[in-house]
């Protein structure tokens, strides 16, 4: 079925925000419990390639969860501030 089809009852307008992330957690748990059911669109093998080659080429680095949640923090604080 597809979501155009499929009546959706969610109602998103009364969500907090907090209620919002809380459900999309809840639909990725799920969705992620069978990842042979999710098919990935070809412009994710292609950027993961980009990546790829990018780091045998030494121009990027992979960062550990903690240092890439805190250098995102920066960046958000940097376009907020005026």
């Amino acid at each position: 079925m597809s979501i155009g089809l499929m009546a959706m009852n969610l109602p998103l307008s009364r969500m907090s925000l907090q209620e919002k992330l809380v459900a999309m957690e809840l639909l990725w748990a799920d969705l992620s419990a069978t990842p042979d059911q999710v098919v990935s669109p070809a412009w994710h093998g292609e950027e993961l390639q980009r990546r790829r080659e990018q780091v045998q080429q030494g121009s990027t680095k992979f960062l550990n969860w903690d240092d890439a949640i805190a250098e995102l923090k920066t960046e958000r604080r940097e376009h907020q501030t005026p």
